[in-house]
């Protein structure tokens, strides 16, 4: 039986409406999120693999909003783009004044160092923990910021951040009263929202950065 063009246009429009079902359907709390934000957009932009990575880096123990700020600082002294050969041209001087710390801007390097190995033809075809193995052993590169390359390179729909600090919060705050929960109450949680657990998040992000997050 053929698809109605309406039919067609409401999934390209709304491509994790079961997704989003299925997470209202898991809580209460959940389905208020749903309700408040609308349709879910994970996916829908697609990233490059290093300047994600990049990202993640920059973003790493700080804000959303001054992440956003020193990616846009380091952007524009790279002359408009996060790409290794740039990073690699570029000094410490001009790599701090735009606000990366000593460390951060070590960790960008040894990317770099490890750039031809972050492609998608290599990461594609792994399992996530594979995955999150293989960037882990890159310096700089902790479970965090593999896990955000899971979710916004690879698209990967199952995946919760228990590094997280927004994430985390957003947890405490919406199923504790702001009492910090432990990762095993956490979990207990997160888990009712498998196998959309990266959906979840994305509406804990909305809540948490607004339009603000470079995780959207």
């Amino acid at each position: 039986m053929k698809q109605s063009s309406e039919s067609v246009s409401a999934q390209v429009e709304r491509p994790h409406a079961s997704a989003e079902q299925a997470l209202a359907a898991a809580d209460d709390t959940m389905a208020a999120l749903v309700e408040r934000f609308g349709p879910c957009t994970l996916g829908q932009r697609q990233r490059e693999p290093f300047p994600t990575l990049c990202s993640a880096i920059i973003g790493q123990q700080i804000s959303a909003r001054a992440a956003a700020t020193v990616e846009a600082r380091l952007v524009e002294a790279l002359g408009g783009a996060l790409a290794p050969e740039r990073i690699q041209a570029a000094s410490d001087a001009v790599l701090r004044a735009a606000g990366l710390s000593a460390a951060k801007a070590r960790y960008l390097r040894a990317l770099t160092e490890a750039s031809e190995q972050i492609t998608l033809s290599q990461l594609a075809p792994l399992a996530d923990r594979e995955v999150m193995a293989t960037l882990t052993r890159i310096h700089g590169v902790g479970p965090w910021t593999a896990e955000m390359f899971l979710i916004f390179v690879l698209h990967r729909p199952d995946v919760f951040s228990m590094g997280d600090v927004g994430l985390r919060n957003a947890v405490n705050r919406l199923y504790a009263g702001g009492q910090k929960l432990d990762a095993k109450a956490t979990r207990q949680i997160t888990e009712r929202w498998s196998p959309w657990r990266s959906i979840g998040s994305w509406y804990l992000w909305r809540l948490t950065d607004g339009e603000v997050g470079t995780w959207q």
